[in-house]
């Protein structure tokens, strides 16, 4: 590049166009728009397995898979993988074919739109609705946080030079120049950008520009991620082959860092709670309603593991591969993890291809965020505004335009949030799914316990929301990044586990203990959701 264009502006303008790209998808997903509620919210039930693969995996595969797992693993280790991206390989399968294809049937037969309808008509229970709903959406809240924070991060460091005049940086406490972010587009003005792009297609595109927009972020990010993996192992190592960089770089891994020693065995097992958590992912069982067929859940089901070890490896590689030597991580990186995986792309490989990769981190944050603020603003109009003021008050164009309301509202609060500064996207993001699978009790039991009553549902919830709240203050709030519960056995032993596995206890004794003592829906009603074997799922 010529020297009156820096590098900066290289990767500034490939953003921009790739974020153009995604705006025009989403025009052309919202010319085929019909107009009808469900067409909005589920794209009238039209998804075909390739597209219901790509968009379930775009939406599982956050911020905290590639920016958050990059910086943890600088600061963990190899371990880091087999903590979450092996267990999360096989259990978010398993609940996609447990638990998604029996809510897809359910949702089809019974017109649900989102979970808050299915545990109402399961429990036969009005008020259930009204407890669930603040939960759900406070947990999605940090959940959007972290991609719009580490949006607002990676756009910064991958333009850092672009405008050294406009948008000065240094480092805290000093007069110095930071030279990972200085010129750079600063974070609140990056963040800003991408939830317009994101609140522009989901308004407008709904669920078929978001699945569309999501299928193409997914194929834009598994692809890049591929490219910087062996362009970023070619520059560290610098050998003629792949495997032999591989080699190099592996030889210059610390010891600490290559193993899993620093991690207690029990922290280690019981992370694998955490993948439960897709099973109550609000945006998820949109996505799953939005199948032609139960057949459609073949290939998700196959492939999703596949695709998790294709992203995560190079992710988590890169991050260790940051503690070799190899490359000098400057203090303002090492004190904010989340710019690990920004600073290797940028340092390591060229600004053309900088820019590229940086579209690839931000297809998969905002493949994310999408699905998010569409599944907040259904659940707002479905089980909220409608629910109480009556379905037939309103007509779907007005429905479609409540729900578009609440997500306008919902990009709005999140992105206020996230200029109250840093937190670690890898520690909130666990936060946000030991929340979410704390309620995993709960599904599983509506759909295979008849015995489960509205009681037991509500102390179930009120037992993980209270555990939840009671760890997440004790961490200070998300502060304490390596946050964990020790159990004293004596002897200077002690026990690590995840606060997970105290929610998820709590939960489950909550939940089978009172519906045990109290009177469950009708036999007329469980034989809506437990047909008999011949017609069973």
């Amino acid at each position: 590049m010529p020297n009156e264009f820096p590098a900066g502006k290289t990767q500034l303008v490939v953003i921009v166009t790739y974020l153009g790209l995604l705006l025009l998808l989403g025009f052309f997903a919202s010319r085929l728009f019909r107009g009808t509620k469900k067409d909005y919210q589920l794209a009238s039930h039209s998804i075909g397995p390739v597209l219901l693969l790509l968009s379930l995996f775009g939406t599982t595969m956050t911020a905290f898979a590639l920016v958050g797992s990059s910086g943890e693993s600088f600061k963990q280790g190899i371990g880091v993988y087999g903590m979450l991206a092996s267990a999360s390989g096989i259990v978010h399968s398993l609940c996609f074919f447990v638990i998604g294809v029996k809510l897809w049937k359910l949702g089809r037969q019974n017109g649900y739109s989102t979970q808050i309808e299915f545990f109402r008509d399961r429990l036969q229970n009005d008020w259930i609705g009204l407890l669930l709903f603040p939960i759900l959406v406070g947990l999605i809240i940090p959940y959007l946080l972290i991609g719009v924070m580490a949006s607002g991060v990676t756009i910064q460091n991958l333009t850092a030079g672009a405008f050294p005049n406009l948008f000065p940086s240094y480092l805290p406490g000093t007069d110095q120049v930071n030279p990972t972010s200085h010129g750079g587009v600063p974070p609140w003005l990056g963040s800003l950008g991408i939830c317009l792009v994101v609140l522009i297609y989901v308004f407008f595109g709904g669920m078929r520009g978001t699945a569309w927009a999501n299928g193409f972020q997914t194929i834009v990010f598994m692809v890049l991620g591929l490219v910087a993996f062996c362009v970023i192992a070619f520059k560290l190592g610098k050998q003629n082959s792949l495997i032999a960089n591989l080699q190099v770089i592996a030889e210059s891994i610390p010891n600490n860092k290559s193993t899993r020693s620093n991690m207690s065995h029990t922290k280690f097992i019981t992370y694998m709670l955490i993948p439960l958590s897709v099973g109550m992912f609000p945006h998820l069982f949109q996505h799953w309603l939005t199948a032609k067929s139960a057949k459609t859940f073949k290939l998700p089901v196959v492939c999703h593991p596949i695709f998790i070890m294709i992203v995560w490896v190079p992710c988590v590689l890169l991050g260790v591969w940051a503690t070799t030597g190899l490359i000098q991580i400057p203090p303002a990186v090492q004190s904010n993890q989340n710019a690990v995986l920004p600073f290797m792309v940028r340092s390591l490989t060229n600004p053309l291809l900088g820019g590229f990769l940086a579209a690839g981190i931000l297809a998969a944050i905002m493949s994310s965020l999408d699905s998010q603020f569409l599944c907040v603003g259904t659940i707002f109009n479905n089980d909220i505004v409608t629910h109480y003021a009556g379905k037939k008050r309103f007509s779907d164009r007005q429905q479609v335009w409540m729900t578009r309301g609440f997500i306008v509202a919902i990009v709005g609060v999140t992105y206020i949030l996230s200029l109250q500064g840093y937190r670690s996207v890898f520690a909130m993001a666990v936060w946000c799914f030991t929340g979410y699978a704390s309620l995993f009790p709960l599904i599983f039991a509506a759909l295979y316990w008849r015995r489960l009553t509205a009681a037991g549902a509500a102390a179930g919830i009120l037992a993980a929301a209270g555990s939840w709240i009671y760890f997440f203050q004790d961490s200070k709030f998300g502060a304490v990044r390596d946050y964990t519960i020790k159990i004293p056995l004596g002897a200077n032993r002690e026990l690590e586990i995840m606060a997970v596995v105290a929610t998820f206890l709590a939960a489950a004794i909550a939940t089978v203990g009172v519906s045990l003592i109290t009177k469950p829906p009708g036999e007329k009603v469980l034989d809506r959701f437990f047909p008999p074997k011949n017609e069973a799922f």
